[in-house]
């Protein structure tokens, strides 16, 4: 596993389609961008940074989001992601989150991230439901 490097960042994209917006996600009523739809793109700027540093049998799982959605954005518009690490404390990693369109910030939030390793995970969690 590499190491993690404060500071270090990354992005995730993608366009506001009729599938991510709020009405068809059922957050709302309107032809607009997401609330859920920016917290998962947001979620993958974080993994796309975290990813490339981690060995075959750790990955990481989301722990904690804390973002505001501050502007909506229209379909047919793209929204830009931004995850920088501003924390490492053993597993658990710390983000500053961003994220834009072509009109400026539409959100911004922190976000933690637990490095696990995959089959431990995954029997506890087959373990839960094997009581």
């Amino acid at each position: 596993m590499k190491e993690f490097r404060i500071g270090a960042a990354a992005e995730a994209t993608e366009m506001v389609l009729h599938t991510n917006t709020a009405k068809a996600m059922g957050s709302g009523s309107l032809d607009v961008y997401a609330t859920p739809a920016l917290i998962a793109l947001m979620e993958k700027a974080a993994c796309t940074l975290v990813d490339p540093c981690l060995d075959e049998e750790t990955t990481s799982v989301g722990i904690s989001m804390n973002m505001s959605h501050d502007a909506a954005t229209a379909v047919g518009k793209t929204v830009t992601a931004k995850a920088v690490l501003v924390g490492v404390d053993g597993r658990k990693l710390t983000f500053k989150l961003t994220a834009s369109d072509e009109h400026g910030i539409i959100g911004q939030g922190t976000h933690e991230r637990f490095l696990v390793k995959k089959e431990k995970f995954m029997s506890k969690l087959a373990a839960k439901y094997n009581n």
